[in-house]
């Protein structure tokens, strides 16, 4: 599948961004600094190329869903730079995995987003591949749509804001990252807002 939206491109996954990733976990990782940088310092320093690859292409063997969760992100020109990606939340903000579940138990998809090549970032392609993600949820019946981040990721809070994200949870100082501690924040989008940004 894939999403042609202004200057960028949601994709899915293929065999050659395999090598990218890997780079992205090994050598251009200065985006791990900003993305939930209180688990990945941990990850990538565990990140083992050999795995991931052998994870990779048992992933790719599989017959992909109808829907969605995650794609990579290229330029238009064709460059691969990042992905974005959705995960479930409850109704106390809280990340739940999948077969977790109870039956009949509210859960709400967050959104998420990582330009890994850092020389792509401040260029709006982060914010376009957001629209288009939402969008992808919103034109699948996925109405109530969250985002989340840390009080010190400054770039994705101002994001999340213009694209009409609103603070609807924030956990004081849960975050300790780099000898400081943050807020954990989490948006909803007002749907609406959403849309005028658009048009």
């Amino acid at each position: 599948m894939e999403i042609r939206y202004k200057d960028i491109v949601l994709r899915d996954f293929r065999e050659s961004d395999i090598k990218d990733e890997i780079r992205w976990n090994t050598v251009e990782t200065q985006w791990a600094l900003w993305d939930a940088p209180w688990e990945m310092e941990e990850a990538i320093a565990e990140f083992d190329p050999a795995a991931y690859r052998a994870k990779a292409m048992a992933e790719l063997a599989r017959e992909p869903e109808d829907f969605r969760w995650c794609f990579e992100l290229d330029t238009v020109q064709g460059v691969h730079i990042g992905g974005v990606n959705a995960y479930l939340i409850d109704e106390s903000y809280q990340w739940i995995a999948e077969k977790n579940v109870r039956p009949g138990q509210k859960v709400y998809p967050a959104l998420g987003i990582e330009i890994e090549e850092s020389a792509y970032w401040g260029r709006g392609l982060g914010a376009q591949a957001l629209e288009a993600f939402a969008l992808y949820f919103l034109e699948n019946g996925r109405k109530e749509l969250y985002l989340q981040t840390w009080s010190g990721n400054t770039r994705m809070v101002r994001l999340a804001q213009r694209l009409g994200f609103v603070i609807c949870d924030r956990k004081a100082g849960i975050r300790r990252v780099r000898g400081a501690d943050y807020d954990g924040l989490t948006f909803r989008m007002d749907e609406d807002a959403f849309r005028a940004r658009l048009t």
